[in-house]
């Protein structure tokens, strides 16, 4: 049982590294570099295949998440039977832990909707109207929503790290 923990928690930080830091890249990293003159004539088209691309990576990674975060869970000896009692969400661990998955609930939302709704008409009228108001409002939500993201999942490692070291809420 013992590997199998290890294996598990190995790949929850694996599948975290992974759409953190693909976040990361995109958001500090290719979203501010196409905005040079330079890269105009591509940006539109860069910034559509980067983002297909990287949408199937992270939806692979929310679906390891998912998986090794339950593991990891009964590894440590929260199964069902605890999560169903009042008294586990009113201690320092439930409550880190309901924190937590309430945030992971916000970013697999706000993901959705940016990765098929919001994105994708973003990408599609910036290469139709490049300059348009509409289209620049588009641009800004789907920039606002990928940073929102960030600061999210920022924010869910840090009660991981609470929550696995001991220093829960």
């Amino acid at each position: 049982m013992h590997a199998i923990y290890l294996l598990s928690v190995w790949m929850h930080i694996l599948a975290a590294v992974a759409w953190v830091g693909g976040t990361i890249f995109l958001v500090i990293v290719l979203v501010p570099a196409i905005r040079r003159p330079e890269f105009g004539g591509i940006a539109p088209a860069l910034i559509r295949s980067m983002a297909l691309r990287f949408r199937w990576v992270g939806w692979v990674c929310f679906c390891i998440f998912v998986v090794t975060g339950l593991l990891n869970l009964v590894a440590g000896g929260i199964g069902f039977k605890e999560l169903q009692e009042p008294a586990f969400w009113q201690g320092s661990f439930g409550r880190t832990l309901a924190i937590k998955l309430l945030l992971v609930a916000a970013i697999l939302s706000i993901s959705a909707f940016h990765d098929f709704s919001l994105g994708p008409r973003a990408a599609a009228a910036w290469e139709a109207q490049r300059d348009s108001a509409g289209t620049l409002r588009l641009r800004r939500q789907a920039m606002q929503l990928g940073r929102l993201n960030l600061v999210l999942a920022l924010a869910v490692i840090l009660l991981g790290i609470m929550l696995v070291r001991g220093a829960p809420w």
